[in-house]
């Protein structure tokens, strides 16, 4: 079929009239470009479930691919979980555009296929919805949502019976269900108000108000804690009510937010990219903690599982990295625990080699997996049935899991225990920039910076790919004056040093090049499996014989950091 053949087909089965005219117009036009942007393939399953921009066609989100990865993952709970049709799934939404309508389909096609859906009467942000899935004893669970990415995407985020996001095999099995799923206007659906009436709907506000609780709990005794200021945002999401909430039932109330950012709104009027990470996203706090002389300036994500902090130390506002969060959290939270089993911290391989020897400090294990919670915490749980005790899990993009309650990144829980930590250290007359600083002193100083390229036009995942598979295929000697003694190929699983080629499986296929330096430094590059961009991480260590001289580690670690990256990026042409 022609590309126009294409397009009118999908016309004849789009329930959405918005869609349809935007096929329609592009038909008028002869706009053959747009329409093969919209055609050339379709939005791929996969990143525990999908994300796209939003629009009509395969390639887009929509109410057609939304209705149809319904009923794929319908199918396949079917096979996998016998007793879905009486423990249900789990469905809620944020307030991106759009969110409301796909929510909407999600619940009809469930509900269509004979299995409750459990639900909250307004948005809610995604660590709610995890929370929910676990308490509820729910087969499964869907979240309508894109996250941190701009306003013109959305996104349907599947976890499973275990409250994590779903891996292999189940994401392939949901795919493969998608594809042999009917024509979206063929899709058997229940209306809302029928699904009501036959008790396949059911809301479960109240899980909100648990989660609330439960999180609170996990904060410290409020003895010995000083009162803190903080300078808050939710970057136009859904986050802001529960945040307040969760703080104000372990003991802050000293909160100040963004006004302008307080209220839900997927178009984020007043931010370019709602991500915490980038530049410009938290100007907004930070002015406002500097206005009211906070002690923390806190922002998450428009769905609440990511948080950025910035610490008032020294006059001004420093930006922590998503890093030194995530050691600051697994630190303390070792620190506390008296639990049985042998502690277990988990982090990404783009994460830092730091919680190594913070985990080594208190006998914990530590673990590295794949990028993405999913891979995190369904290694956790593998751990867990071994007689481990899992304490934390982290990923350096903002994302760390502090609860077994929530088995997925958790920006709001995350938050609660940055405040929690900083008002104990402000009680002893230091902030989280100290702590840090006395762990670094003690564990060696680890610098790192990402880098991420972003790639536009059509495919950008081929030229993505192009740019790793040409370090695949000419491995360098050396980056930044450097000796490279080993490269890792996750997806071909195959190892590369000096003397040749192995085999290496010790982590799934995934589209990862790691290379390992002499000194203990590190440097990878991966595409991003939910957005046009290709990624650089950069690790430099200091030398043990520089420990005692934090600003020469410091140094010492910066300067090979800015000639690996200059050496690694400066080449590649986007």
């Amino acid at each position: 079929m022609s590309v126009i053949d294409r397009a009118r087909s999908w016309i004849t089965h789009d329930p959405d009239p918005e869609t349809r005219r935007e096929l329609e117009a592009l038909i008028d036009r002869g706009d053959i470009e747009a329409l093969q942007d919209r055609f050339h393939g379709e939005l791929e399953f996969g990143t525990a479930g999908l994300r796209g921009l939003l629009g009509a066609g395969p390639t887009r989100m929509n109410r057609v691919t939304v209705a149809r990865a319904t009923a794929g993952l319908c199918g396949w709970l079917k096979q996998q979980v016998p007793e879905v049709v009486s423990r249900g799934i789990c469905v809620g939404r944020d307030a991106r555009l759009h969110s409301d309508v796909f929510e909407r389909d999600v619940i009809e096609v469930i509900a269509g296929a004979g299995i409750p859906v459990w639900t909250f009467s307004d948005v809610v942000p995604t660590p709610v919805v995890a929370f929910a899935v676990l308490e509820l004893r729910a087969a499964g669970g869907v979240m309508i949502t894109a996250s941190h990415n701009p306003p013109g995407y959305n996104g349907y985020k599947v976890y499973w019976e275990n409250g994590a996001q779903i891996i292999p095999p189940n994401d392939r099995g949901i795919a493969d269900e998608i594809r042999r799923s009917p024509e979206a206007d063929e899709i058997p659906r229940l209306s809302v108000d029928d699904a009501r009436d036959k008790e396949l709907l059911r809301t479960v506000d109240s899980l909100r108000e648990e989660y609330i609780e439960r999180i609170a709990e996990t904060a410290s005794p409020r003895e010995g804690r000083a009162e803190v200021r903080i300078a808050y945002t939710a970057l136009h999401g859904v986050a802001e009510d529960t945040f307040r909430r969760v703080l104000a039932a372990a003991g802050f109330d000293d909160v100040h937010s963004v006004s302008e950012q307080s209220n839900p709104d997927g178009r984020f009027p007043t931010v370019a990219f709602p991500n915490p990470e980038e530049p410009g996203a938290m100007d907004r706090v930070l002015a406002l903690a500097e206005r009211v002389d906070a002690d923390l300036a806190i922002a998450n994500d428009p769905d609440g599982d990511r948080v950025g902090v910035a610490v008032h130390a020294g006059g001004v506002f420093e930006l922590l990295s998503g890093n030194e969060v995530g050691v600051l959290l697994a630190d303390d939270l070792l620190g506390r625990y008296q639990q049985a089993g042998q502690p277990v911290v988990i982090s990404t391989i783009v994460s830092s080699p730091m919680l190594g020897p913070v985990a080594i400090e208190y006998g914990a294990r530590w673990e590295q997996t794949l990028t993405g919670h999913k891979w995190i915490q369904n290694r956790a749980l593998e751990l867990e049935r071994e007689g481990f005790s899992y304490v934390f899990g982290y990923e350096e993009a903002l994302g760390y899991a502090p609860s077994p309650a929530v088995r997925d990144k958790d920006g709001i829980s995350s938050a609660l225990l940055m405040t929690d930590m900083a008002a104990r250290l402000k009680g002893r007359g230091k902030t989280l920039v100290d702590a840090m600083d006395e762990l670094w002193r003690k564990h060696g100083f680890f610098a790192d910076r990402q880098i991420s390229a972003r790639f536009e036009g059509a495919d950008p995942h081929a030229k993505m790919g192009a740019v790793v598979d040409r370090y695949r295929k000419s491995p360098p000697a050396g980056i930044g004056g450097q000796r490279v003694v080993r490269m890792l190929d996750l997806e071909r699983q195959v190892q590369w040093t000096p003397v040749g080629l192995t085999p290496f499986a010790e982590l799934a296929p995934s589209n990862v090049i790691i290379f390992e330096l002499v000194g203990g430094h590190r440097a990878m590059l991966r595409p991003s499996g939910t957005e046009p961009k290709l990624k650089y991480y950069f690790y430099a260590t200091a030398p043990a014989h520089l420990r005692n001289d934090l600003e020469q580690s410091k140094k010492h670690a910066l300067d090979v950091l800015e000639r690996m990256i200059g050496d690694l990026t400066r080449s590649n042409d986007y």
